[in-house]
């Protein structure tokens, strides 16, 4: 019998567009494999563009497997909207905020998090996705 492998680091992707967001989520699982949540939070639940806290909050309680939660976002109202998901959830200690690329810090967050990293390495991860080097 063998033992349960701790769980992963969640990812909750956060963008204006609903397909921005599952597209990324899509392609950082791909990278990631099965053991990784990446949950999408994009758009408004009509479809519209926009952003929606409780969308957020929903997505951040369904990507923590227990490990906590890297959140990435693209445009600034939706770091406003992810504050306010935070706010809703009663501020919890285990959700960190990136300040990295969504689509290149989310697919290295989700490799990170597949090898059993930690919550602040899988954000040290994600936001180091800004200092690519240029090719």
């Amino acid at each position: 019998m063998t033992a349960a492998a701790a769980p992963c680091v969640g990812l909750v992707v956060v963008s204006h567009s609903s397909r921005i967001a599952e597209g990324t989520a899509e392609l950082a699982g791909q990278m990631a494999g099965p053991d990784v949540r990446i949950v999408a939070a994009g758009g408004m639940e009509d479809g519209t563009i926009g952003t929606d806290a409780a969308r957020i909050a929903a997505a951040i309680e369904a990507a923590d497997a227990g490990a906590g939660v890297v959140v990435l976002v693209d445009l600034g109202s939706a770091v406003l909207s992810t504050v306010t998901a935070l706010e809703l959830l009663g501020e919890p200690g285990n959700v960190r905020l990136s300040r990295g690329p969504i689509v290149e810090g989310a697919v290295i967050a989700a490799v990170q998090a597949s090898t059993g990293s930690t919550l602040d390495e899988v954000l040290e991860a994600a936001e180091a996705a800004a200092n690519l080097p240029k090719g």
